[in-house]
This record gives C-alpha cells, sequence and structure tokens, in this order.
C-alpha cells in the first residue's frame, strides 16, 4: 500500500468514497445529510489539492486508491482563553466499504499522525457523528479520546 498526497488524477476516486461517505450519513439522519450527493465539488477538490493547509493524503493499492484522509492544519495564537497551539484536523477520512476492517484506515491515521508530528502540532483532533458508531470505535481503538461533546434536542 502506497501513502501519498492526493492530485488531481484522483479526484474520481475521491468523489467515490465521499458518496460513500455521504450515504453512512444520509442513511443515518437524513433530516440533516442530503441524499445521492456529495460533500465537495470537482472545482472545490481542485482548490483543495492546491492549498498547503488542506492535506489530502490517498491510501493506494494495486485496485487503486482505497482510502483517503482530508485534514486542515489549524493554529490558535494570541488567543485570550486559549493556548497557543498547532493541530492537525481530520475533516473527514474513508476507506472503501468492501476493505474497511483490512488495516487501511489504521494505515492512513498513522500516516496523519507523522504528518502532524512532522508539521509540529500539538495534537490531531476530528469530529464524529454519533450515527457513526463504527468510526467512534474505530478512533477510540486507535487512541483517540473525546475532547468535547455537541448536544442537540429535535423539535
Amino acid at each position: 500500500m502506497i501513502l501519498r498526497f492526493a492530485t488531481a488524477g484522483d479526484i474520481p476516486a475521491l468523489n467515490r468514497l465521499l458518496r460513500q461517505v455521504l450515504q453512512v450519513h444520509h442513511g443515518g439522519r437524513p433530516d440533516i445529510f442530503r441524499p445521492d450527493t456529495k460533500k465537495y465539488t470537482d472545482e472545490e477538490l481542485e482548490a483543495l489539492l492546491r492549498d498547503p493547509l488542506m492535506p489530502i493524503f490517498v491510501a493506494e493499492t494495486e485496485d487503486g486508491v482505497l482510502g483517503y484522509a482530508f485534514c486542515q492544519l489549524q493554529e490558535t495564537k494570541d488567543n485570550l482563553l486559549l493556548q497557543d497551539r498547532k493541530t492537525l484536523y481530520i475533516d473527514d477520512l474513508c476507506v472503501e466499504e468492501g476493505c474497511r476492517g483490512t488495516g487501511i484506515g489504521k494505515a492512513l491515521l498513522n500516516h496523519v499522525r507523522s504528518y502532524a508530528k512532522e508539521q509540529s502540532c500539538h495534537s490531531i483532533t476530528l469530529n464524529v457523528w454519533a450515527l457513526n458508531e463504527s468510526a467512534l470505535r474505530f478512533y477510540e481503538k486507535n487512541g483517540l479520546l473525546p475532547l468535547k461533546y455537541g448536544m442537540e434536542q429535535l423539535l
């Protein structure tokens, strides 16, 4: 398996995986997530691929791109309340549905962790929708702990 930065040539594979993530979210919360769409347009993906603060990594095998991690370098400086710190936020991590549980996600997460260390980040952070219990278990199994909770009351 090769772990590398995504390129414009990966956009079709990124789109395929983005649709899979959306289906998980739409299936769990159709009141929030629209069906049959994706998070980014092709133009937005092209812009993200050019942005050094928004690294996108892919996991590639002989079968093609089977996973991705969309990340954002974030920095807090001179905030009255918060300590100065640099973090790498994982905006989205996905593994091809038929390949989940094979180590691709763990390899991507470890790659992201190594990249964050290279960038002198204090931590990696992410959000998990409560509906996505398998993702929550995956992240906890790989050493991530809750940082804060978002709560809602449906009306």
